[in-house]
């Protein structure tokens, strides 16, 4: 029951994802239905309810595209946890400017990259050319497709990719 529930539009589009409670809430009010039950049944004295998976939406809801938001956890995540300058996947990451921030290199997705403690202190508060280091990967935004977003709930929610690959 403490499972993650995907929310779809009404032209099932994946919008969000809610807990088990406010998905039962929503189907229960009639502003949603039942698309997918993989959980099974909570039986009460006087009806059984089906454990959602994935709900739609009876209206529309309009409202602006999920955007990945800049953060430490989501470059990591971008760079796949490994080191972009050497190529070594470890826990201990830290975040380097390609441009150093004193010399200009705005806060941004194309200026940030993982990096291993290493390899960051022997780059230090220099250029990628006056440190002679380069990067294994060009570095770019990451897709705001729903694959993405969702990616992290699709592990434990294998039956959500056929909603998530359209989008």
């Amino acid at each position: 029951m403490d499972k993650p529930v995907l929310v779809l539009n009404a032209n099932y589009e994946p919008i969000n994802v809610c807990g088990f409670q406010r998905a039962l809430g929503l189907m229960l009010s009639e502003k949603a239905t039942l698309v997918l039950n993989g959980r099974g049944v909570i039986k009460t004295t006087h009806t059984v309810y089906l454990i959602p998976s994935v709900i739609r939406l009876q209206r529309m809801v309009h409202r602006p595209h999920t955007k990945v938001s800049l953060s430490r956890r989501e470059i990591f995540r971008r760079d796949q946890f490994t080191c972009q300058y050497c190529g070594k996947s470890t826990l201990f990451l830290t975040v380097d400017h390609i441009q150093p921030k004193h010399l200009g290199g705005p806060h941004s997705w194309t200026n940030l990259v993982a990096a291993c403690p290493t390899c960051n202190h022997r780059k230090g508060g220099r250029t990628l050319k006056d440190s002679g280091m380069s990067l294994l990967r060009p570095v770019k935004e990451p897709p705001q497709a729903a694959m993405y977003i969702f990616a992290k709930f699709l592990d434990e929610n294998a039956e959500w990719k056929k909603f998530l690959e359209g989008w």
